[in-house]
């Protein structure tokens, strides 16, 4: 086993990103269907390192000890860039996204189970390769299979799961571009919107030259730090109560109050180019030591039957970005990016989601209701929709007999 402590884990995650944007600007494949950089150059790693254990037995370990404060990093920055007042004026939009996210929701939970039940596997593996690991993550995932371990005695529950969450990591990121390149071409802005002039004040162009002063990006760095501490001590309070939520959700929760609250009483006005630039370094250097470190082998251990899940699960995924959220969200310009972001939070993450959207975005120019919806729906509203799909899911009839 070669193991890489903090400091090479992080050189390695700097080289994944600059090999992905290299990979990009050079293969046309990729340019062309809006592959983000840290998706292509963390699967390529994650290949390479696939192609050594399966030819020598050898396995890469990380340290991946910066990759929680990265993404956590990240939501505060959502948060600090959240105006009450923007969102407040997208609330019919936010709603009907809301409603496209339970829909698919209750889809993957109807199509997970019912190919279980259909493929002969136990009925908890339908949950596990649905809404608990596809939409849910990798964290959802651990929680609920240490779940299905103690209480309904499913032994292999952990391992399904995280090779699962992996899965979905992947294709999330893999098919939102072809998926909005589709969508744009029949949209009625395909050159991109008119704002493409406007400057860029959040992550719609993360490549976009913003001048940051000294003092500004320590001030940034203290109300992030201020965000992070904060969440942590509201989820300690919160441990164990009906409003228990992952610790990135009270992280951005305080961001969102700390900027707004700074900006009402007129004590500090939120530098969003900043807060966008630490945003985006955090979100790349997750995804880069996310997918570098991922174990595809543990892929192979998954029955064709549940791979066949998946695949259909993804399938799912594609042909309702295209035939329902991006016809219920509009059908313009907006709705493919919509479109483009849910691909990552139905399959993966709300980072893959971001890193979705900031790829076709860069390309084809702004979409400031994408960048404000998306976040708010993965960080806040996807976790209790689906904590509440899935526990209606285990009042079944099915699964109160194997409780």
């Amino acid at each position: 086993m070669f193991q890489l402590d903090i400091y090479g884990t992080l050189v390695a995650a700097t080289l994944v990103l600059l090999l992905g944007r290299q990979c990009v600007q050079k293969i046309p494949l990729l340019q062309r269907y809006a592959i983000p950089e840290p998706i292509a150059g963390g699967l390529l790693f994650a290949l390479l390192f696939l192609l050594i254990h399966q030819t020598t037995g050898m396995e890469t370990r990380f340290d991946t000890s910066l990759r929680d404060p990265l993404m956590l990093t990240f939501f505060a920055s959502i948060g600090l860039n959240a105006n009450l007042a923007s969102l407040k004026a997208g609330g019919r939009v936010l709603v009907k996204f809301i409603v496209v996210v339970i829909g698919l929701l209750l889809l993957q939970n109807m199509v997970g189970i019912g190919m279980a039940k259909m493929l002969g596997l136990e009925p908890l593996m339908g949950l596990l390769v649905g809404v608990i690991t596809l939409s849910g993550g990798h964290g959802t995932g651990a929680a609920w299979s240490s779940v299905f371990v103690e209480n309904y005695g499913l032994s292999n529950a952990t391992e399904v799961a995280m090779a699962c969450a992996t899965f979905g990591l992947v294709l999330g990121g893999l098919i939102a571009g072809p998926v909005a390149l589709y969508l744009i071409k029949h949209s009625a802005a395909p050159n991109g919107r008119p704002e493409d002039a406007i400057q860029p004040t959040t992550f719609e162009k993360p490549q976009s030259g913003r001048v940051i002063t000294t003092l500004v990006l320590v001030e940034t760095l203290a109300m992030i730090a201020i965000c992070l501490m904060a969440g942590r001590y509201i989820m300690g309070l919160l441990a164990g109560s009906l409003f228990e939520l992952p610790v990135f959700v009270y992280v951005l929760f305080v961001g969102v109050i700390l900027s707004n609250l700074l900006s009402y009483t007129g004590f500090y006005q939120v530098f969003a180019h900043a807060v966008s630039i630490v945003g985006n370094v955090s979100l790349s250097l997750f995804l880069a030591i996310a997918l570098m470190s991922l174990r595809l082998w543990e892929l192979a251990s998954l029955a064709l039957p549940m791979l066949a899940i998946l695949l259909v699960q993804t399938l799912l995924m594609a042909l309702y970005a295209i035939f329902v959220t991006y016809r219920v969200m509009g059908k313009n310009y907006d709705a493919a990016v919509l479109a483009a972001g849910h691909c990552g939070l139905g399959l993966g993450a709300t980072p893959t989601a971001i890193a979705n959207m900031q790829a076709i975005t860069e390309r084809f120019g702004p979409s400031h209701v994408a960048f404000l919806i998306v976040p708010m729906v993965g960080a806040f509203f996807m976790d209790i929709v689906n904590a509440i799909v899935i526990k209606l899911s285990l009042l079944l009839p099915m699964f109160a007999q194997l409780g």
